[in-house]
């Protein structure tokens, strides 16, 4: 067996981590909300609700779930909902019961939807009244049954206003009555193991359907340890200020941002829509945090808005970055205004999420996924299913107690996801260097094949961005009839920017080999991205 390079550059950091350091997610939830009982813990819309809150009504919509829609351990809940109070209050109420929730991104198609609530066999819903018009669509053909109804400040007792519930949708329970109601019903706790599975976490579909990764109480209590371990500066207990812009729908956030950030009892400021930019940058002027947590094209994002220098970034200690490559030309305008550099991190649905992340000590960006967390081994194969060597590019294959333990009723599927002796195959490219730090070079799928040789989008990508007048960017193959593809870039422009094609061509072969540089650019107004903020290159590939 290889060397695995990444322990001799660990220092301080312990190599394994205890998965079985509470029994389950329930339990890392009920300590933390005995232990900071009187602090904050979630604010959201000018409302603010403390741990004690978060304690009482997720113990009384736990127990009316129990009690009058007779939900039982093993029972799939969907929630979807934005970045509202509703989300943590059912995901507690879930964990409580025994449930395993389903996350369902808000923004859904009717057809995305209808697969996902019955792929999981979905009866019971808790669903921000803006989306139901979706589930309004396609009920009739699912299970479900009992649908909870959240406004925007159902929870905490303030009135905000809210989009109205669909009216083809019958007997739905706004939240706040079954708050009120629960606070009278007894709540009894199922017996939990961290074998007992706590999400269903859909992949995004690239390939097809989405397949729901399953994913134990056990892996997101590993998953967190395992993140303890690599930032402990960064998690003093009672202390951390977080702000969630990124949706807790997405494992991302709901494992870092979430669930380890609530267990030290930090101050969580919710935000719903990062695409109010002005009331984004109130809620991080206001919060003034201290960890925070992002995809690349959020960074860039609020770094083109001149109001970022307004906010106080002095007591940040954390910036980290995942879901998808961060460029080094955005944590350098990031690190510009914020004096704190991006760190970046790599994971997966399937992985609870983090893989890989760079440690505390690491100080300056370096363009890597950093080390393999603890009690996390990583190989790296090449097409006969050979492990490669340092410096070799190979698919990355985890195996570690973060991963999950299968697509929920795929057993084709797990069968092409696991290699014979277990390892969870990533469908990504990766090298690692001589220190162990994993570099991920990028998607099979969207590796470029130019007169026989490999070009990876994201090389390209992180020298177009560098390029002045460049705001984001992304490349594609296209068919050529001389080098089989060619390479294809779309840009958006700056403001008042007025780059042309020559100037980045010409910019792009500084850096790149001939063969590397983009043959054609198509200036665009923005990428196609997911809800979460990737941008999807399969959309461009039909793109003139």
């Amino acid at each position: 067996m290889i060397d695995r390079p990444w322990l001799k550059s660990y220092g301080a950091i312990p190599a394994t981590i205890d998965p079985d350091a509470y029994r389950s997610v329930r339990d890392l939830l009920d300590q933390a909300m005995t232990r900071f009982a009187e602090k904050p813990a979630l604010r959201s819309f000018g409302q603010t609700l403390s741990y004690a809150d978060i304690d009482a009504k997720s113990r009384a919509l736990a127990a009316f779930m129990q009690t009058k829609l007779g939900v039982t351990k093993g029972d799939r809940i969907a929630v979807m909902t934005p970045n509202i109070f509703a989300f943590p209050l059912a995901m507690i109420a879930n964990a409580r019961v025994g449930a395993i929730q389903v996350n369902v991104n808000p923004l859904y198609t009717p057809r995305e939807l209808e697969h996902q609530l019955n792929d999981a066999g979905v009866e019971t819903i808790v669903i921000f009244s803006g989306s139901t018009g979706t589930l309004a669509e396609i009920i009739g053909a699912t299970k479900v049954k009992n649908v909870i109804v959240a406004g925007v400040g159902d929870g905490s007792g303030g009135k905000q206003p809210s989009p109205p519930v669909d009216p083809r949708l019958q007997n739905v329970i706004p939240l706040s009555e079954a708050l009120d109601q629960g606070a009278a019903m007894k709540f009894v706790a199922p017996e939990l193991r961290g074998d007992d599975v706590l999400f269903l976490q859909y992949t995004g579909g690239t390939t097809g359907l989405s397949k729901g990764a399953t994913l134990t109480h056990r892996n997101l209590v590993a998953n967190i340890e395992q993140f303890k371990a690599f930032m402990p500066h960064a998690l003093a207990p009672g202390e951390e200020v977080v702000v969630t812009a990124i949706p807790l729908y997405h494992i991302f956030a709901l494992m870092v941002n979430f669930l380890t950030y609530f267990s030290v009892g930090a101050d969580n400021w919710l935000v719903a829509d990062p695409r109010a930019i002005d009331q984004f940058l109130d809620v991080l002027k206001a919060a003034r945090p201290t960890i925070f947590m992002g995809v690349n094209t959020l960074y860039a994002g609020l770094t083109m808005h001149p109001r970022l220098r307004e906010i106080d970034w002095s007591r940040l200690k954390l910036a980290g970055g995942g879901g998808a490559a961060i460029v080094g030309a955005v944590s350098d305008r990031w690190k510009e205004i914020t004096g704190t550099f991006i760190r970046e991190g790599y994971g997966l649905s399937e992985t609870s999420p983090i893989v890989s992340f760079n440690p505390a000590y690491i100080e300056k960006f370096g363009g890597t996924t950093g080390l393999p967390l603890p009690s996390t081994d990583v190989i790296l194969l090449n097409d006969a299913d050979t492990e490669v060597g340092v410096g070799e590019a190979g698919e990355v294959c985890v195996k570690g107690p973060q991963v999950m333990s299968g697509y929920w009723n795929k057993p084709d599927a797990n069968r092409q996801a696991f290699t014979k002796d277990g390892y969870f195959r990533t469908g990504d490219i990766g090298v690692f260097d001589d220190g162990g730090f994993l570099k991920i070079v990028d998607r099979k799928k969207d590796m470029i094949l130019v007169s026989g040789f490999n070009v990876y989008p994201n090389e390209i990508e992180a020298v177009a961005t560098a390029c002045p007048g460049v705001a984001e960017c992304a490349c594609v193959g296209i068919p050529d009839a001389k080098s089989g593809e060619a390479v294809k870039l779309f840009v958006v422009r700056k403001p008042d920017a007025t780059l042309t094609e020559d100037e980045i061509a010409a910019f792009c072969a500084k850096e790149l080999a001939a063969y590397k540089v983009p043959k054609h650019v198509a200036f665009v107004e923005a990428l196609p991205k997911s809800n979460v903020g990737k941008i999807l290159r399969r959309d461009l590939r039909g793109a003139n």
